[in-house]
C-alpha cells in the first residue's frame, strides 16, 4: 500500500476471505430484480460486478434491504453504454443510476486510493471534496467506512468477499471503522453520526477505538453542511429506530453538536419532563414507522425544540414582553439558531411554529376560542402534541382529556358545555397569534385524522 493510501485511511492491508455460497445466508430471491439485472448484464459484458454495502450487510443479518448498490470495475461511461435507462450523477463522487420504474440501482466504479495525477481527487483539511479516481476492489474495500459495509456479494459465483474483517464484526455485532478513526472522521465528520445511526439501527456496539475520537472531533460537525445534517437527522429519527438513535447520540456526546439547545433543555430545571416528552415522541414515531404509517419531520422538530422555546418564552416574559409577542419571538429565535446546524425547510418550519403557538390556546376553554381552535388547520398536529405532553407531564392529563372529549361530542352539546366558561390560567391567558404570512395558496383544512395520529403525518418529504 502506498503512502497516499495510508494517508487517506491509515495503515490497512486488505486480506481476502471468501465465504462460499453454502456458508452464508444471501439468496437471490431477496435481491431486487433491478439489482440482479444490473449485476448480470455487467458480468455478461466482462466486467466484475458485486452487490455491496448495506444491502449485503442486511441480507447477511436476515433483513430485507430497500436499496441495492452495485460496485464494478466498469467506468461510469462504460456503465451508461450498457444501459439505456442510465444517467450519470454527482461531481464529488461520479455515480451511475440505472432506473427500473420506481427502483433506482446505484452503480459505483471501484474507488482508488492513490491520486493518479488527473486532478480528480481534491482533499481540503483532511476532507475529500472530490473523488473520481478509480482503482481495484481491494482499494475500494479499504476506502469504505465501516468493516460491515465492505462486504461484496459476487454474482459470478454467489460468494461473499471480505477484505477487512467485516464478517467477524458482523458476527460480533460491532461497528468498526476501516483504518485510522481520527483520519476517517476528519475526512468526513458526518461519519460520527453515521456510526451512531447504524449502531442504533442494527443493535450493534461501537468499537472503543471508533468511539474514542468523538470527544475531540465532534465539534467538526459544526462545519458540515446544514442540509446534509437535515438528511442525516431524518435517517436517525424517522426510520424506525429513532429512540435508540437519540440515546446513542446522547451517550456519545454527539447530540450537543447537532441540537445544542435540546441538550441545554435536558440539563435545565424541566429536563426530566422534557426527556419524557422526547422519548414518548420518538417511541410513537418508531411505532408508526414499523406500522407503515406516515411521519413528518415537523412533529419531530417540534418536540426536540419544545423546551428551548418554553425557556425562551419565560425569559422574555420575565423581561416584560407580553405573552403573545414572547411566543412569536421565542419561536423565531430558536428556529434561527437551530437552522445554523440543521437546515429545516421552511414548509416544516411553518408547521413547527404553529404546533408551538397552539399549545397555550388549549388552556383557553371559552366558547369562541374553543371552536376557533378546533377549526384550525394545524389542530390535529397540535392536539397530538398535547397528548404527548400530557404523557410526559401528568399535570396536563385533565386538559388533554377535556380536548379529547370535546372532539367526541357534537357542536351543540359542546356549546352547551361551554355556557359556563372555564377560565384560563393567568400565565397563558394571552395566547400567541401567528403573524400573517403571504402564501401562494390557501391552507388545507384539517384532515380530521383519528386521535393519536400525530396530525395525519404523511412522509418525510411532505
Amino acid at each position: 500500500m502506498n503512502s497516499t493510501e495510508a494517508n487517506l485511511v491509515g495503515d490497512v492491508t486488505p486480506q481476502l476471505r471468501v465465504i462460499a455460497r453454502a456458508d452464508h445466508a444471501i439468496s437471490r430471491k431477496n435481491i431486487s430484480n433491478g439489482a440482479l439485472r444490473v449485476l448480470y448484464r455487467l458480468n455478461e459484458a466482462g466486467y466484475a460486478a458485486f452487490l455491496v454495502g448495506g444491502a449485503v450487510r442486511d441480507l447477511l443479518l436476515g433483513g430485507h434491504p430497500k436499496d441495492f448498490d452495485v460496485a464494478t470495475n466498469a467506468t461510469p461511461e462504460q456503465i451508461r453504454s450498457l444501459f439505456r435507462n442510465c444517467r450519470l450523477i454527482g461531481r464529488r463522487f461520479r455515480l451511475a443510476h440505472v432506473v427500473f420504474g420506481r427502483e433506482i440501482v446505484e452503480v459505483a466504479t471501484f474507488r482508488g486510493s492513490s491520486d493518479d495525477g488527473s486532478g480528480d481527487r481534491h482533499v481540503v483539511d483532511g476532507r475529500i471534496v472530490r473523488d473520481n479516481v478509480y482503482g481495484t476492489i481491494e482499494e475500494d474495500a479499504v476506502r469504505r467506512d465501516f468493516t460491515v459495509n465492505a462486504l461484496y456479494y459476487d454474482i459470478s459465483d454467489f460468494s461473499v468477499r471480505d477484505y477487512v474483517g467485516g464478517m467477524r464484526d458482523l458476527e460480533q455485532r460491532t461497528m468498526r471503522l476501516i483504518g485510522d478513526p481520527e483520519l476517517r472522521y476528519r475526512e468526513d465528520p458526518v461519519r460520527m453520526l453515521r456510526a451512531a445511526r447504524l449502531a442504533a439501527k442494527l443493535g450493534f456496539s461501537i468499537a472503543p477505538e471508533a468511539a474514542a475520537p468523538f470527544a475531540q472531533l465532534a465539534p467538526l460537525l459544526r462545519d458540515a453542511a446544514p442540509a446534509r445534517l437535515f438528511d442525516e437527522t431524518l435517517k436517525l429519527f424517522l426510520a424506525g429506530h429513532g429512540l435508540a438513535g437519540f440515546r446513542t447520540l446522547e451517550a456519545h456526546g454527539l447530540l450537543a453538536e447537532v441540537f445544542p439547545s435540546t441538550v441545554l433543555g435536558l440539563a435545565g430545571p424541566h429536563g426530566a419532563v422534557f426527556r419524557r416528552l422526547l422519548e414518548a415522541t420518538l417511541r410513537s414515531t418508531d411505532e408508526r414507522v414499523r406500522a407503515d404509517k406516515g411521519v413528518t419531520p415537523a412533529f419531530l422538530f417540534a418536540a426536540l425544540l419544545w423546551q428551548p422555546v418554553c425557556d425562551e418564552v419565560q425569559r422574555l416574559i420575565a423581561h416584560g414582553v407580553d405573552a403573545t409577542s414572547a411566543w412569536v419571538q421565542a419561536s423565531d429565535q430558536v428556529m434561527r439558531a437551530q437552522v445554523e446546524r440543521v437546515a429545516i425547510p421552511r414548509r416544516f418550519g411553518f408547521a413547527i411554529e404553529d404546533i408551538w403557538a397552539l399549545q397555550p390556546r388549549f388552556e383557553q376553554r371559552v366558547r369562541k376560542r374553543v371552536f376557533r381552535l378546533l377549526a384550525h388547520p394545524r389542530f390535529r398536529a397540535a392536539y397530538d402534541f398535547l397528548l404527548l405532553r400530557a404523557e410526559a407531564d401528568p399535570a396536563l392529563a385533565e386538559l388533554a382529556q377535556w380536548w379529547t372529549e370535546a372532539q367526541a361530542v357534537d357542536q351543540a352539546a359542546l356549546a352547551e358545555r361551554l355556557t359556563t366558561p372555564v377560565a384560563p390560567p393567568a400565565a397563558t391567558a394571552d395566547a400567541p397569534r401567528r403573524k400573517k404570512r403571504r402564501r401562494g395558496g390557501r391552507r388545507k383544512a384539517s384532515s380530521g385524522a383519528p386521535a393519536g395520529d400525530q396530525g395525519g403525518q404523511t412522509g418525510a418529504g411532505e
